[in-house]
């Protein structure tokens, strides 16, 4: 789901990341702000640079993966119409990427629809007092298609994770606390230097010993996936060829409401 705002997009297609390098924490940054961090060909590439350098160097223990001071992400930007899929990581760099280095996301603002799905595809969450995180995509007649249909209930209870799903209304920060989801609640502003102190108390322990523990962590969490991706990809046939989905792009370009007939 795009969060595609109205100003002109200026940044330049290899400057929507920046990665800047702390010790041993690399930190990587979204920099489509005109765009709230809406992800396509340009940013997932650069994306999969980002995490390629996380993965390979092994001066490199540990990553933070921030939007900046405004928006986390708003997910896909539709108007790349899916082309935002890489060789090592799929969707967006990250969703399908075999990762042995943790992955700390640093929520400030929103982070909606694959946005969220990021977020979901990271180890440990920090989030600003402001962040908000949904899933609106059955206001558009579609479907999360990068893992939050099996990746929400795992990460929340079950029955919010259906409310996300469902309802496409976000929660907040404070709330995704109280259910264990975000790790760290910081004032706006803050959810970086609270990142980088959560990365180094990681970065400071023996490299094999973290990655080797959060690999086993996270195999066995994903231990379903391959039955969650072949859900996933069951929901969007039925709906991918349907006049919703039709009249929800149109209906989202055109700024108005939605006429569904579902069919």
């Amino acid at each position: 789901m795009t969060g595609m705002a109205d100003a002109a997009d200026a940044t330049p297609a290899s400057q929507r990341v920046r990665t800047e390098r702390h010790g041993h924490v690399l930190v990587i940054t979204l920099r489509r702000e005109a765009k709230r961090n809406a992800i396509d060909r340009a940013m997932a590439d650069a994306l999969e640079l980002a995490f390629n350098e996380l993965d390979d160097d092994p001066d490199l223990y540990v990553g933070v993966l921030s939007g900046g001071n405004r928006d986390f992400c708003a997910g896909s930007d539709l108007n790349a119409k899916g082309d935002y899929v890489t060789p090592r990581g799929g969707e967006y760099g990250l969703i399908r990427r075999r990762r042995r280095k943790p992955l700390v996301a640093a929520v400030e603002g929103r982070a909606l629809g694959g946005g969220f799905e990021v977020v979901l595809a990271c180890d440990m969450v920090v989030a600003a007092d402001n962040a908000l995180f949904g899933l609106p995509e059955v206001a558009i007649g579609v479907v999360p298609t990068c893992g939050a249909l099996f990746r929400a209930p795992r990460a929340l209870p079950a029955n919010v994770a259906r409310e996300l799903v469902l309802t496409g209304d976000p929660i907040d920060a404070a709330r995704a606390h109280v259910l264990g989801f975000v790790n760290v609640l910081t004032p706006a502003g803050g959810t970086l230097a609270a990142a980088l102190s959560l990365a180094q108390r990681i970065a400071a322990h023996a490299p094999l010993s973290v990655q080797h523990s959060l690999r086993a962590v996270n195999d066995v969490l994903a231990a379903d996936d391959l039955h969650g991706w072949a859900a996933t990809e069951a929901a969007f046939e039925t709906i991918k060829h349907s006049e919703d989905l039709q009249e929800g792009f149109k209906a989202f370009f055109g700024k108005r409401a939605p006429v569904w007939r579902s069919r």
